[in-house]
């Protein structure tokens, strides 16, 4: 049996979701689970959690001191093996780094998330595979592309400090970048595939969820619409074509940032960790994927964890069952997904509060019942 999950978000880290379903399947299955074979392989789609799971198969967390969302200093966490970087933007410029009930939509920068890219080059990677989701910030990646050397000036010539706010940017200028990006493999790893700008882009659709009002998202998306202008005067039509293509709005606008500064490869983020993460070698032998997440939803067919863990496993004929904290797929979706079958917590305890509070010992239990269904 492999374990290949995703965190439940506010509850358990993936390692903590694989650790907690091993322990349920040896209680629950039979003779003790004697000639019982349990892997793990934590996974990740390129938000929280995507470096916790690279370290969990084998690469070595890094750390750096950074800026974060507001200014402040924070210490960030990469992962690297050989020459190969997992950077997580949200390490440096996620919501995590925000006090409880504070939100700065229009001015929280991804400064930061270039200093970790700087770090990660530092070590010696020529391969970065960047993670972006679970960002505190809408500024188009100009902070990150500020921090590796690009210049970002206002009306007046004087520099715009960490390149924000973007409706204040005249000219860029992105000559100055760091040469190392040029021999670097960048993939902008993301589930998020909407463009930089309009009503399916970066500041409409994720906005809110960062504490921008109906003011704040017009505002946003009208500054996102300047900066690609400023863009187009520096480095020519490509970057109206980049602000277009999917994944420019991942982690407000720093997908865009990334595909016209790092000529970063966009590709969906499960599919980029599962092959970082040796998923297809793990599958050798394997007779059940457990997989999961803490909700399984509409959104968990677009390019989640869950899912991109079942369509590579379906393809190697292998059956799939799936934990997670609530189920609101229907048996037909999840089948359609390559789900075999689906366990919630909210079957066991209904209270969601408690659900999350004691996601730890619900989900052994769940184990359990699933080791009496599927073990012989």
């Amino acid at each position: 049996m492999l374990i290949a999950a995703d965190k439940f978000k506010g509850s358990l880290t993936a390692v903590e979701v694989a650790e907690r379903v091993t322990a349920g399947l040896r209680r629950g299955a039979p003779r003790d689970g004697e000639g019982l074979r349990i892997a793990a392989l934590p996974v990740a789609d390129g938000g929280d959690g995507t470096v916790d799971a690279a370290v969990a198969a084998g690469f070595e967390r890094r750390e750096a001191r950074v800026t974060g969302p507001l200014g402040a200093p924070v210490t960030a966490a990469y992962a690297l093996r050989g020459t190969t970087a997992v950077v997580e933007m949200a390490e440096a410029s996620g919501l995590r780094h925000l006090p409880k009930g504070v939100f700065a939509p229009l001015t929280a920068t991804t400064y930061g998330s270039g200093e970790l890219l700087r770090a990660a080059l530092d070590a010696g990677a020529r391969t970065i595979v960047f993670g972006v989701g679970g960002s505190a910030t809408t500024d188009g990646g100009a902070g990150m592309l500020s921090a590796l050397g690009a210049r970002f000036l206002r009306e007046d010539g004087t520099p715009s400090h960490r390149a924000g706010p973007l409706r204040d940017l005249a000219t860029a200028d992105l000559s100055g970048l760091d040469p190392r990006l040029a021999e670097t493999e960048t993939v902008l790893a993301s589930d998020v595939d909407n463009p930089l700008t309009g009503p399916k882009g970066a500041a409409a659709v994720y906005g809110p969820q960062k504490g921008a009002g109906e003011d704040d998202v017009a505002a946003l998306d009208a500054a996102l619409a300047h900066y690609v202008r400023v863009l187009e005067r520096a480095v020519g039509a490509s970057a109206t074509e980049y602000a277009l293509a999917p994944g420019a709005g991942a982690a407000g606008g720093i997908g865009f940032g990334a595909l016209v500064g790092l000529r970063a490869t966009f590709r969906p983020g499960i599919e980029v960790m599962l092959d970082v993460l040796g998923f297809p070698a793990a599958l050798e032998g394997t007779d059940l994927v457990i997989t999961g997440e803490g909700s399984l939803d509409e959104q968990t067919l677009h390019g989640k964890a869950p899912a991109g863990v079942a369509a590579a496993a379906r393809a190697r004929g292998i059956e799939v069952v799936a934990v997670c904290g609530r189920l609101s797929l229907p048996p037909v979706a999840l089948g359609n997904a390559g789900i075999r079958r689906a366990y919630a917590l909210t079957d066991l305890e209904p209270d969601p509060a408690r659900c999350i509070a004691e996601a730890g010992p619900l989900l052994e239990r769940t184990a359990e019942r699933l080791a009496a269904d599927f073990l012989p």
